[in-house]
């Protein structure tokens, strides 16, 4: 690619993008709030930083003469590979946002910068792979899409209806991570036996269901998503239920936020993430709860609570437990620590985002809590990780498990 070809595209961004980084104050607010350059102090992760360069190049590459009068200068390759380092350590958490005195919607605008660095070929390596697997094979694990379903194999007894049954009245998009990695296989087996037992007929989309797409949309190859959207969007409408439920905090906000703007149009029925029905069938009395006699805290998702501002949820189920004790982190709701696992900036350093992970569960033992509860699986496996590393003594689990056992006599 040719130093013409490396001229910033400003059909990466929109107008309001380019406008918000015109409003940036450069008070630094968000640099002391971002959880990878808490623990890094590199000067390109934060997000003040980035917006900088972003300004930089598009007056360097587009103003022209004034850009010359100016002494802005045109980016160097060295420059451009800065800039890729720091747009790809960062967790796509959006804590910056929430601080940001003027409100710049920083998540979106990180996943365009992501997009001009694909342009540019400036993009951790994997991500060809991962392109490859969900493009290809449907899912992030690479194998076949066809065993979707295998996480029902080791159970003492599988609902019925759970492969493609039409007249079901919730299809439940289980994801690559639920679906494909045994680690949380519990986390689907448990949603489907409390359903059952709450008298809810389920489906799944078995192996017609494919990637949700939202790896590649935050790798900034977001393009290589609409087909999934469709294909999926198709599959459920097929089947005739009137709501989807995600135990998947990412594939939540992929169907409620991304989905309808690729199809420009309602997908025609109600999604749901878990703890929203779970919190209602609760409450409507079809979920009996016996007891869960642990102190526990609950970490939220970035994609459940600061991205699709789920809050409330998950902690009306805790509360609703006979015999939990239930303690906030000091830090929790929209400032919640992001786990360390999101973005896919662990692709990029893992050691940075073990750190994060690290500072997340140091948090957790100071509530002197013995579970952890989240409601999303990488959330789930990145705080288990990060207990097991520095010895703490700390069980991390699904919300979902936490009721499935709660409600065992």
């Amino acid at each position: 690619m040719g130093q013409s070809d490396k001229r910033l595209n400003l059909a990466n961004f929109t107008l309001r993008q380019m406008m918000e980084m015109e409003a940036c104050t450069r008070c630094g607010e968000c640099i002391e709030t971002c959880p990878t350059f808490a623990e890094a102090r590199s000067e390109e992760i934060h997000p003040q930083q980035k917006i900088a360069r972003v300004k930089a190049f598009w007056k360097a590459d587009h103003l022209g003469f004034l850009a010359r009068i100016f002494g802005i200068q045109p980016a160097s390759e060295d420059d451009r590979a800065s800039f890729s380092q720091g747009v790809y350590r960062c967790t796509l958490c959006a804590r910056c946002h929430v601080v940001c005195p003027v409100q710049i919607d920083t998540r979106p605008l990180w996943i365009s910068m992501r997009e001009q660095l694909v342009e540019w070929g400036l993009y951790p390596e994997f991500f060809d792979t991962l392109n490859e697997r969900v493009t290809s094979q449907h899912n992030i694990s690479g194998e076949s899409n066809e065993n979707r379903l295998v996480w029902t194999q080791n159970m003492a007894r599988v609902p019925e209806g759970l492969d493609r049954q039409t007249g079901a009245e919730t299809v439940y998009f289980v994801g690559c991570v639920g679906a494909m990695y045994p680690r949380v296989y519990g986390v689907p087996q448990s949603f489907v036996q409390i359903m059952e037992r709450a008298g809810e007929k389920v489906t799944t989309l078995g192996g017609d269901e494919w990637c949700c797409g939202f790896p590649l949309q935050i790798a900034g190859m977001g393009k290589h998503a609409h087909g999934l959207a469709g294909h999926n969007v198709e599959a459920v409408r097929a089947t005739g239920a009137r709501r989807l439920v995600t135990t998947c905090p990412s594939c939540y906000h992929t169907w409620t936020h991304e989905y309808p703007r690729i199809l420009g149009e309602p997908l025609g029925f109600e999604v749901l993430h878990a703890t929203e029905l779970l919190a209602d069938l609760i409450d409507e009395g079809k979920i009996k709860l016996h007891g869960f006699p642990q102190r526990v805290t609950y970490h939220d998702p970035c994609d459940l609570g600061r991205t699709s501002g789920i809050y409330d949820p998950p902690r009306r189920i805790i509360e609703a437990v006979p015999g939990i004790q239930f303690v906030e982190m000091a830090e929790n709701r929209e400032m919640a620590l992001c786990c360390g696992g999101g973005g896919d900036a662990e692709m990029a350093d893992p050691d940075l985002t073990a750190a994060v992970g690290k500072r997340r569960i140091q948090q957790v033992q100071e509530t002197g809590a013995q579970v952890v509860i989240s409601a999303c699986q990488q959330c789930d496996r990145t705080l288990a990780e990060a207990a097991r590393k520095n010895r703490i003594r700390i069980r991390a689990m699904d919300i979902v498990q936490v009721v499935w056992q709660a409600m065992q006599e």
